[in-house]
């Protein structure tokens, strides 16, 4: 059993991340992920059709980023998210660590609308995961 106490350093980063997520209206993000199919012939060619899953995890939240100055280029998004509500997903989903999550994301869902992860990059203190930033754009109906 850990200690999640607030006197404790290794877990305060994780809870102040979290209290400061809820403020400023922090959300639920919803991760849609691709499911294992097993390894056989068929799934190797395709005849076994991809399941997905809808994976909630909050508290989140996001901004716009400054946009780009080049022609056609899409509006550019970061998504905050908690290390906590991270971790929970990856332990209920038995999986070996937070990246195997993003990795198996194929979309991200907040507000309705659907995004692409782009890049992650992890936020830490004492050693600890505390925030994971998603860079994420906007799909387009033909991405997802």
């Amino acid at each position: 059993m850990s200690d999640t106490a607030s006197r404790n350093p290794a877990f305060a980063a994780q809870m102040l991340a979290d209290a400061l997520l809820r403020t400023v209206a922090g959300t639920t993000a919803t991760l849609r992920v691709a499911g294992t199919n097993p390894n056989t012939d068929q799934s190797q060619l395709g005849l076994v059709a991809t399941t997905f899953a809808e994976v909630p995890v909050s508290p989140v939240v996001m901004r716009k980023l400054r946009p780009n100055w080049h022609e056609g280029g899409q509006s550019q998004w970061e998504l905050l998210v908690s290390a906590n509500g991270v971790g929970s997903q990856v332990h209920a989903l038995d999986l070996a660590s937070a990246e195997s999550l993003f990795a198996m994301t194929v979309a991200v869902t907040v507000a309705g609308k659907d995004y692409l992860i782009e890049s992650v990059a992890a936020n830490e203190a004492v050693g600890q995961v505390y925030l994971y930033r998603l860079l994420v754009r906007e799909a387009g109906q033909e991405a997802v």
